[in-house]
């Protein structure tokens, strides 16, 4: 069984920084593609930042590019979202998740139903 456990959530102040870590157990990272998800109140859920294992290709949306960084600790299996010059609209529970099958990254990809196994979520809340 594969299980997910995201930490680092916090109160932020608009422009901070903030780093996120998704612990994994269950299943190596380099056999798994991941995704990170934010979900603000009355909004669907969005994918921030996707990965595969597969062939290491990344996934951004245009609007998050060059602030939000995924990146893995494969010896830890341990995943992480850096996300830099943080906004008030950033506020909402960022969740990890991870899945079996290995593709190429992108917009299509980068989506809920793509993933299998998810966290409990942690909130981020950006202050203006």
């Amino acid at each position: 069984q594969v299980h997910v456990v995201e930490t680092g959530g916090d109160l932020v102040q608009s422009g901070g920084s903030l780093r996120l870590s998704c612990g994994v157990s269950g299943a190596p990272l380099n056999y798994l593609s991941i995704g990170w998800f934010r979900q603000a109140p009355g909004k669907e859920r969005e994918g921030v930042a996707c990965f595969s294992s597969g062939d290491g290709s990344t996934y951004y949306p245009d609007s998050l590019k060059g602030r939000f960084t995924i990146s893995t600790n494969n010896a830890k299996n341990t995943v992480f979202l850096m996300m830099n010059n943080l906004k008030p609209e950033d506020t909402a529970a960022y969740y990890c998740a991870v899945g079996a099958t290995l593709t190429t990254m992108g917009e299509i990809v980068c989506r809920a139903g793509f993933f299998d196994y998810w966290g409990q979520g942690t909130q981020v809340t950006v202050s203006s």
